[in-house]
């Protein structure tokens, strides 16, 4: 928690004010059963109506000032949480959009989101109930024992056993309730995960008629939830009747001893009576000390997931050099790459030359490695062993902003954004004009997506792009990273949902406008790849064959063996 204290800067003021207006509510609270004693001993024993109003009028005088204190108190409480709490979500927000791909798969999707929001919010209601209760809480108990111990030095006494026997109640409620909140916090990272993965899927669910059991594993899930809970409910539902109990054995005990000390004339009855507000007092701070406790335990237990997070180091190291303007050229040196916790290579010894300007196609099986050579030109991972340079430099050595600014690329999984075609298109480009957004889709194919609808290039993209169909969302996608003008384009697997002639039209309008950057191809089609200038064939993550279409069908087999199973005998002769 303490390395979260940064985010409190800019709200010092409300968080030394609060506190202290709540103290002045607190001191308040603790001459009041003063001012009561005296007007049951002077102004009722002496039939004085004059002094009971004028004492009377001085409690109301005091209440108001009270009130006015803990208003006070609540507005700059609130403010100071308030703002701490937008701070530390956006700090956190940045801070996991900058994590490396590594960082966010080993954390989960899930338990991120929920660090997010859930335990943030919980962070700040902690701040929150903290700069209200800190000063006010143990000053009206510890205010309430002194009093105890002016007014009757053996009440004192009493006061203290009850402080004493509370306290301990307090710490065993409250070091139960931490480990189970902690427990329940990963119940709920489960249950995102569950829904995402459930909304994320909704299409395959129906597809395969999976929708009740994908309702009973999210039953599981909450049921596991809801058990969590009940069990930290009933360990939290022990404090009210606990502390209810000792604080009213200890109403009996003052009555008691203060009817004997009245009897011998140690204490009036008005010193009695404020002994039993001074004990009820104490029995409302204390639970509103315990549940305070308690708060702050979730929130500690949820600072501690929130500053695993922010502790979590980029496992990237950052460069500094920027690239050239114009297509880059590429070198594999016996490159290969382990993904964290995995048995073996995904990528082994990997070997390869890429001019700048020129084409290249990659292909192979499911799980060949494909889209994994992709990522290391992104630097989403870095390489385990060899070397990868791009234009002659280690690709560790570039800055990774202007490295991903220069490298563009499409995936398979398109992805659009809620806002207008416009707005998607200028992902690549902010600063892109409508005629260079025209460039880019003519280019992609998308001439038909976008003139179809109304507003053009304004038309309105809903959540996800689920307003497209699956090819409409890939060219608008692939139009989004033209627009950058990129010096590697990367198209993985970018047409599969592209009809033949469209695909073909796309590959051909490529090499007519984008003269000026190295592509690479990642496809399982042949026809998608089968002009490029080299094709990389991978097998099981290892380099199989490196060539041009027809000296791969003389020396490498795989590649023969995958052509004919998409083409023709006379298809390939004819290559």
């Amino acid at each position: 928690m303490r390395n979260l204290l940064k985010y409190l800067h800019g709200y010092r003021r409300q968080a030394i004010l609060a506190p202290l207006f709540k103290l002045l509510e607190a001191c308040f609270e603790l001459l009041v059963p003063l001012v009561m004693a005296d007007i049951i001993d002077k102004g009722i024993a002496n039939g004085d109506p004059g002094y009971v109003y004028a004492h009377g009028l001085l409690l109301v005088g005091m209440g108001l000032v009270g009130l006015l204190s803990a208003i006070t108190a609540q507005y700059f409480s609130a403010q100071a949480a308030t703002g701490f709490g937008t701070r530390l979500r956006d700090d956190l927000f940045r801070h996991i959009m900058s994590m490396s791909r590594q960082d966010t798969d080993m954390l989960g999707q899930a338990t991120l989101v929920t660090r997010v929001i859930n335990d943030t919010n919980q962070i700040q209601s902690g701040v929150n109930m903290f700069f209200r209760l800190v000063l006010r809480s143990p000053m009206v108990v510890f205010g309430a024992l002194l009093m105890a111990c002016l007014i009757s030095p053996r009440q004192g006494l009493l006061f203290g056993a009850v402080i004493l026997v509370l306290a301990i109640i307090v710490t065993v409620i409250m070091n139960r309730s931490v480990v189970l909140f902690k427990g329940m916090q990963q119940r709920l990272d489960a249950i995102t995960l569950k829904t995402d993965e459930n909304l994320e899927g909704v299409r395959v669910i129906r597809a395969f008629r999976r929708q009740q059991a994908e309702r009973d594993g999210f039953r599981q899930a909450s049921d596991l939830l809801v058990a969590d809970q009940l069990r930290s409910g009933r360990v939290s539902a022990l404090m009210n009747p606990l502390t209810y109990a000792i604080i009213n054995l200890g109403l009996v005990a003052v009555l008691r001893l203060g009817a004997i000390d009245v009897n011998t004339g140690a204490l009036t009855q008005g010193q009695v009576v404020a002994l039993v507000n001074y004990m009820s007092q104490l029995l409302v701070e204390l639970v509103k000390l315990a549940n305070l406790i308690i708060l702050l335990s979730k929130a500690i237990a949820c600072a501690r997931r929130v500053d695993d997070v922010l502790a979590t180091n980029d496992a990237l190291a950052n460069g500094s050099m920027d690239l050239d303007a114009g297509p880059l050229s590429l070198s594999f040196s016996h490159v290969s790459f382990t993904y964290p916790a995995a048995s073996r290579p995904a990528l082994q010894d990997i070997c390869m030359d890429v001019a700048p300007g020129q084409t290249i196609g990659i292909i192979g099986g499911t799980g060949s490695g494909k889209t994994t050579l992709a990522d290391l030109l992104l630097r989403f991972y870095d390489v385990s062993t060899g070397r990868l340079t791009i234009d002659g430099h280690d690709i560790r050595d570039y800055d990774i902003a202007r490295l991903r600014r220069r490298v563009g690329i499409v995936q398979q999984g398109s992805r659009l954004f809620a806002g207008s075609i416009a707005d998607n298109l200028r992902w690549g480009d902010q600063t892109a004009d409508e005629s260079q957004l025209q460039a880019a889709v003519a280019t992609a194919q998308a001439q038909d997506v976008v003139s179809a609808k109304p507003d053009h290039l304004e038309a309105a993209v809903e959540q996800d792009g689920r307003n497209f169909s699956g090819g409409q969302k890939q060219r608008l996608s692939i139009a989004r990273t033209l627009v950058r003008n990129p010096g590697l384009l990367i198209l993985d697997d970018a047409s599969s949902a592209l009809d033949f002639a469209t695909d073909a039209a796309l590959r051909r309008a490529l090499r007519a406008d984008r003269t000026e950057a190295t592509v690479l191809l990642i496809s399982q089609r042949v026809s998608t790849i089968r002009h490029a200038d080299r094709i990389a064939v991978l097998d099981d993550g290892r380099l199989a064959g490196f060539g041009t279409h027809e000296q791969l069908l003389a020396g490498c087999p795989l590649y023969k063996e995958i052509c004919l199973s998409q083409l023709s005998a006379k298809e390939v002769a004819a290559a």
